[in-house]
């Protein structure tokens, strides 16, 4: 197996107490894995950016240590992500990670021949090679196998069930990505509390200035002039698509509502295929980042009736960019929107009078949205990884 080293650095940081990690990338094929993605990517970009500022979040002190990073990663990612490669030494491997047990074997060899010399290792898919160096920091996004086990093959559930507790009891730390995780993990594997820590999710500040113009994003998915929500999401059943498609169907008729469902096919593509017939309805599949950002500024709402998220970035995006939330109460969701949106139950009738109370609360909304992604910044996200960087080294 050969390297391809599209970029080749110093890293995003230097200076005294400097550490060299390397960062497991190689289950993430861009564009397939959905929010785990953006979520690693925009953590690690903190972690560059976060000794540009104030030395204090609301995780406490930044360490005194700084990282010196290797991201390996699935084949394509630097290409897909050059602000990442631009801020660190990127490597990528000649075997596909599409295929789970190539990708497994190259971590027990590739990989490892790649990180003998690091001072820590960063696993960030959920589970660790048997071989891997010690420390080293796991990354679980969620135990969405445990609680919804319909929605996986029984052979990854299989692989899930027997990688993930192994992993977690030879980590030095185990990240997640909201206190839900944390407590499930807790839960789930009788992981010691002090070494679990919440990274949460960032989003930078800067993707308000980053967004296509109204006029243009209503000609170019046929909006009309009317009112438009949006849901940014691959089509998994979890997502509940269907529950979007029914309340279009029975309670929000308005004619010129527009739904734009944007993100890539997921397990429950068919069915939604099937089920999105109202001429309303735009599915454009995976768009570019402005257009994106653009959907959610000008949109009358989110609409996320999601059943189960370890953290869900479109919350945050959404309330950076100005755009009421409107959110299930399942999992994670209530502790993410905070007071800044509207929660409610899972049941379509409890969502028939939102829009109204949408149009009611408008100002007040927004301005608590934008408040609470004050909160859930890149720099904040990477400054809670520096620490439990910190935290693994000191546990050895």
């Amino acid at each position: 197996m050969t390297d391809r080293t599209p970029h080749d650095a110093n890293g995003p940081v230097a200076g005294h107490g400097s550490h060299h990690v390397v960062v497991n990338l190689l289950w993430c094929v861009p564009g397939g894995v959905g929010g785990s993605e953006e979520y690693l990517v925009r953590q690690l970009l903190g972690l560059a950016a976060r000794t540009e500022h104030a030395p204090q979040s609301e995780h406490g002190p930044q360490s005194e240590q700084t990282w010196n990073l290797t991201v390996a990663a699935a084949r394509g990612f630097a290409a897909a992500h050059p602000d990442l490669a631009a801020i660190s030494r990127m490597v990528e491997p000649s075997f596909e990670s599409a295929s789970r047990a190539r990708r497994i074997v190259g971590e027990a060899t590739w990989l490892r021949r790649r990180a003998r010399d690091a001072a820590l290792v960063h696993h960030g898919g959920g589970t660790a090679p048997t071989t891997s160096q010690r420390p080293f920091v796991l990354t679980i996004h969620d135990l969405q196998f445990l609680t919804h086990p319909q929605y996986f093959t029984q052979l990854k559930r299989t692989y899930l069930r027997r990688a993930i507790p192994s992993s977690v009891r030879r980590a030095a730390v185990v990240t997640v990505p909201s206190e839900y995780v944390r407590r499930s993990v807790i839960d789930a594997y009788g992981a010691d509390p002090t070494k679990v820590m919440v990274v949460p999710h960032g989003i930078e500040p800067a993707v308000a200035a980053d967004v296509t113009p109204e006029a243009e994003l209503r000609r170019r998915y046929d909006l009309g002039d009317g009112p438009v929500l949006v849901f940014p999401a691959i089509t998994h059943p979890h997502k509940r698509h269907d529950v979007r498609l029914d309340l279009l169907r029975h309670h929000w008729t308005d004619p010129d509502l527009r739904l734009v469902l944007t993100g890539g096919a997921g397990l429950a593509e068919s069915s939604v295929a099937a089920a999105a017939t109202d001429p309303r309805v735009r599915r454009p599949g995976r768009v570019p980042s402005a257009d994106r950002n653009g959907l959610l500024a000008m949109a009358e709402a989110l609409v996320f009736p999601s059943e189960y998220e370890g953290f869900g970035a479109p919350l945050i995006e959404a309330m950076t960019l100005g755009c009421p939330v409107v959110a299930s109460d399942a999992t994670c969701i209530p502790e993410v929107v905070g007071d800044a949106g509207i929660v409610l139950p899972l049941q379509p009738d409890a969502w028939a009078g939102a829009l109204v109370e949408v149009g009611r609360r408008r100002e007040r909304l927004v301005a608590a949205g934008r408040e609470r992604a004050t909160q859930y910044t890149s720099v904040v996200s990477g400054d809670a990884l520096s620490s439990a960087y910190a935290a693994a080294l000191e546990r050895g």
